[in-house]
């Protein structure tokens, strides 16, 4: 069985224009609503693997965009939650995640392929209804009050 790997990236989304972030229902866990998350492929740094994971999860390319990712060179280990340690191997409890924020111009539909669904919030919604503390304390710590632009 090939097993997740316990390093991956929190890719904050939100739009200029209105100040409001793009949150994403998990298909595993219907309740769940986060940010873009992914794991860190073999030989692959932060950086790329959030690049890589905004296209995937929402068609959002970065280069083609002319959009500017901003690395919050802030990482965090957590606890992954019970419900999906299957992914990881035996021993893995823990993950080290790495926070990027990206900023578009104004919002947009995604093309979702691993979500069941998305809404734009703002920042105090989003913040309350992500089951992730992690996803939680990134868009508290970079978009309450002087979001980036």
């Amino acid at each position: 069985m090939i097993y997740k790997n316990p390093n991956s990236v929190l890719v904050v989304i939100y739009a200029q224009n209105s100040g409001r972030v793009l949150m994403l229902q998990r298909q595993d866990d219907s309740e769940f609503w986060q940010s873009v998350t992914g794991s860190l492929e073999p030989n692959e740094q932060p950086f790329e693997t959030a690049i890589r994971e905004v296209r995937e999860e929402t068609g959002i390319d970065i280069a083609a965009q002319n959009l500017s990712l901003v690395d919050c060179n802030e990482s965090v280990l957590f606890e992954i939650f019970p419900q999906f340690r299957y992914k990881y191997a035996p021993d893995v409890t823990h993950n080290r995640e790495h926070w990027f924020l990206l900023g578009l111009p104004n919002e947009q539909t995604p093309i979702l392929t691993e979500h069941l669904a998305f809404q734009w919030v703002s920042v105090d919604k989003a913040i309350e209804i992500t089951k992730s503390p992690n996803n939680a304390a990134a868009i508290a710590k970079y978009l309450t009050n002087n979001p980036p632009l």
